[in-house]
């Protein structure tokens, strides 16, 4: 008798522990969603406008040099300089903490970007803000040091679920894309609710979820052979992309210390492309591009490499946004460019090329996979699965972030804990070191 008291002790003590963790994280996430579906809902509108405006009035790309310049001096003024998405990540990783006035720096400088014609997406600033705001609210609620990285993973999923629409990929971005092969499986349940609160905000506004009508082919061996190498092409596209950009970021630092400098050449650089290249398509977001590659299947051969050189020249000069989104463009533009040559039709390889480059920039295949599903259906989902996993492991130790760590190896099931383009540093990792 005294046994099965001491087991009803036991099984109420750990029911009350699990029952205060939850009522914790539902208060925690539950802010920090509504917060971020507001703020993402608000910034979402913001840079749709800011798009709208710009090709209404094209002499605003005129305004490049003088946009860096005030990009640079936003940054000043609220005391950020040099923090970023990697800041972020940094944060979740050894709890170096945030500045609460990122928000308004990279609200404002984001939607300055785009509205001048800067190449560069919006989840960079999604990141930044969302991270930030969970920070706040778990230092807030006086959360231990834990639980605010915590609360910070949970902000960056509901501010990337209230900008796309996709709660279940933003969740599992979220958990995942601080360390490649480790997640954060105790973030899982804050994560998702604040990803689901966000996102049930983010409707209230009427922002519609991307999604992309896709015709996939039926499943059968010969179409997974093709698009298996388009997946492959598609992990050094990545490559491509992520060096191109780390790249530009060295060497304008290099030739041009100062920030003011930096951001007014590089304005006036993307300027002289910008009516060298009229159409507008490398200017912003380039959203129409993407669906008319990916529900039309057309796209010009050359596109992915132009959205490379502008968002390239964009990021390192200073100007704000993020790289998601043009790494869409890129997968897509090369996806729709190179797959029709493998025999697969031309819109479901931009899907497949969208999806893949993604990936292989942000090292993260299991989110990028969920995220297909949202963004494509499920009807496709091996195909995206098998083009995620090749992209991933081709496109070796670089990524988007360099705070992100490589925990394991991705050719030998081995514990290296190296940076994401640690190589640019001379830093290799074991297989690496073969070829060195």
């Amino acid at each position: 008798m005294e046994r099965f008291k001491n087991y009803l002790r036991a099984q109420g003590a750990r029911t009350m522990l699990y029952t205060k963790a939850l009522g914790k994280w539902l208060v925690v996430s539950g802010i920090a969603g509504v917060l971020c579906g507001l703020l993402g809902s608000a910034f979402h509108l913001g840079v749709d406008l800011a798009n709208t405006l710009r090709l209404a009035h094209p002499w605003l790309i005129w305004l490049l040099p003088v946009a860096g310049l005030a990009i640079t001096g936003i940054y000043a003024f609220f005391s950020v300089e040099g923090q970023s998405t990697n800041s972020i990540i940094s944060e979740v990783q050894s709890g170096k903490g945030l500045k609460w006035n990122l928000i308004p720096s990279i609200f404002l400088s984001t939607l300055l970007t785009h509205l001048v014609g800067g190449s560069a997406g919006r989840e960079g600033a999604a990141l930044q803000m969302g991270g930030t705001i969970g920070f706040e609210v778990g230092k807030l609620l006086h959360l231990d040091d834990r639980d605010v990285r915590t609360a910070t993973l949970a902000g960056m999923a509901a501010f990337f679920s209230a900008l796309f629409g996709t709660p279940l990929a933003a969740t599992v971005f979220a958990m995942a894309v601080i360390s490649i092969g480790l997640i954060y499986h105790a973030a899982l349940i804050p994560c998702l609710i604040s990803s689901i609160t966000a996102y049930e905000v983010s409707l209230l506004f009427h922002i519609t979820p991307m999604h992309f009508a896709v015709l996939v082919p039926a499943i059968e061996l010969c179409m997974l052979l093709r698009v298996a190498a388009l997946g492959a092409l598609c992990g050094f596209a990545a490559l491509l992309f992520c060096d191109t950009l780390h790249l530009f970021e060295k060497e304008m630092e290099r030739f041009f210390p100062n920030t003011y400098v930096r951001a007014a050449v590089g304005g006036a650089v993307l300027l002289g492309l910008s009516l060298l290249f009229p159409s507008g398509d490398y200017n912003g977001t380039g959203a129409a591009v993407i669906f008319r590659a990916v529900e039309e299947g057309q796209a010009k051969p050359f596109a992915f490499l132009l959205k490379i050189l502008f968002t390239s020249i964009t990021l390192s000069a200073g100007f704000k946004g993020g790289e998601v989104i043009p790494s869409f463009f890129i997968g897509a533009c090369f996806g729709c460019t190179v797959g029709p040559l493998l025999g697969i039709p031309a819109g479901f390889a931009a899907a497949v090329g969208l999806i893949s480059v993604f990936c292989g920039a942000v090292n993260c295949p299991i989110a990028s996979t969920f995220l297909a599903v949202e963004l494509f259906g499920a009807e496709g989902l091996l195909y995206y699965a098998l083009a995620c996993a090749l992209s991933f492991v081709l496109s070796g130790y670089t990524g988007l972030y360099s705070s992100q760590r490589i925990l394991y190896d991705k050719l030998k099931a081995q514990y290296i804990d190296v940076h994401a383009n640690a190589h640019h540093e001379g830093e290799h990792t074991p297989m690496e070191q073969k070829f060195h």
